[in-house]
């Protein structure tokens, strides 16, 4: 079926051919859609040493990372298998930002063996770097801003009570640790979280990171993390990039010259570089008439799509085979034995069992939150580049879900008397 609505074509590649020639559920993402991000914050920080940092955790296939390191963008990882994947698309260690939260300390140290720039987040680990390294391992330090932004609360990271980085008011005690051992501060950091809306709280952060500066001489580079907001549906509010380049870069730029030398102004962003590039396609198995509504039922889940579940995030949905049909109103759900409810009430055109919807802004921790519950096979994934489209993951089979386990060999079958 051809499509007359060009917007279920990616780079002018049919969404039902793709779906046709690979199968469903499939992630298709689309590589142009990550270079136009990519663009968006390098001209928006077009006055300052920029460095982009992609945060691997949002979309980590390998392919994906060397889209990423083609198009001259760092990374940023949060394990060591991460970090490995990175060097296997071909970046170099220096390139990548290690940012643990709570590992043992048998993963920093295969860290530094790497040869990543180590992001330390607690008291203890710096403590236990000063007494393994001192001064020969260059550090950042993620600082804990107490700035409650953002969207959800489970992806909130800068307030008070969160337990990632260090808290501003253990300033003297940071300080006192790395004067012990001599500790070599080559970064500071903050993460606030997601969904920022405007350059206010990324201000905020900045003035608690450049007064904290002043403790630190030699330092490279300061790390402001991300938070972007990307649209979820039309007419949501989303961060003026622009405008937050404008106005981060003016300040980092008054920094800078109060310091003495220019540093490296770094941003880490996962979900606003691929969020938008995504498409969880699915195929209807089953419409449902209830007293109460009508239920979609579609031959995928939580298992490959956790975040509505998770964090009651909005995606919106297409029906890519029926575009023109009536308007009826749905609630699209899953296949898996739990309640996964992608959407509730939902005003979609006529969904037959067959038709084949598309959930987008799926990029972002869409395939790397994925899981085999319910014993069901991961999708495989696609990226359309330079207007074709290439299998990056093959589909799960059940050779995979049987992969490492050990069947056991009972002596006789228990028979109850």
């Amino acid at each position: 079926m051809q499509l007359k609505d060009r917007n279920y074509q990616i780079q002018g590649v049919d969404v039902l051919a793709i779906a046709d020639e690979f199968g469903l559920p499939l992630y298709v993402y689309d590589a142009n859609k990550i270079i136009e991000k990519i663009g968006l914050l390098r001209s928006s920080f077009a006055g300052v040493n920029l460095k982009i940092k992609y945060a691997a955790k949002a979309l980590t296939n390998v392919s994906i990372l060397k889209l990423m390191r083609q198009q001259g963008v760092d990374m940023d990882s949060v394990s060591v298998n991460e970090a490995r994947m990175g060097m296997l698309a071909g970046f170099e260690p220096s390139q990548i930002m290690f940012t643990p939260s709570g590992v043992s300390f048998d993963e920093i140290r295969e860290a530094v063996d790497l040869g990543l720039q180590l992001n330390v987040d607690s008291l203890p680990l710096l403590e236990w770097v000063g007494q393994t390294y001192g001064h020969s391992v260059p550090i950042s330090i993620r600082i804990n801003p107490h700035i409650a932004e953002g969207g959800n609360i489970k992806i909130s990271t800068g307030h008070a009570d969160s337990k990632f980085g260090i808290s501003i008011l253990q300033r003297s005690d940071i300080r006192a640790v790395v004067d012990k051992y001599q500790l070599s501060v080559a970064g500071l950091h903050i993460h606030t979280g997601s969904d920022f809306k405007n350059a206010d709280a990324f201000l905020r952060g900045a003035e608690v990171l450049f007064d904290l500066a002043s403790d630190y001489s030699d330092l490279k580079f300061i790390d402001f993390g991300s938070g972007f907001k990307v649209a979820y549906k039309e007419g949501d509010h989303v961060t003026d990039v622009a405008d937050l380049g404008r106005k981060v870069s003016e300040a980092f730029q008054s920094f800078c010259q109060q310091y003495g030398r220019e540093l490296e102004l770094w941003f880490e962003p996962g979900k606003f570089l691929v969020s938008e590039c995504g498409h969880l396609l699915v195929r209807t198995n089953i419409v449902k008439e209830n007293p109460s509504r009508t239920f979609v039922a579609v031959d995928s889940g939580l298992n490959h799509l956790i975040r509505p579940m998770m964090y009651d995030s909005y995606h919106d949905i297409k029906n890519v085979s029926n575009p023109l049909g009536d308007e009826k109103t749905y609630t699209v759900v899953g296949y898996i034995c739990e309640t996964d409810t992608f959407a509730t009430d939902r005003p979609l055109p006529d969904v037959r069992p067959g038709d084949v919807l598309s959930f987008e802004n799926a990029g972002a921790y869409g395939f790397s939150m994925a899981s085999t519950y319910n014993a069901r096979f991961r999708p495989a994934e696609v990226l359309v580049y330079d207007g074709s489209p290439y299998v990056i993951r093959q589909r799960e089979t059940f050779a995979d879900l049987m992969r490492g386990q050990e069947i056991l060999e009972f002596e006789e079958e228990f028979v109850k008397n």
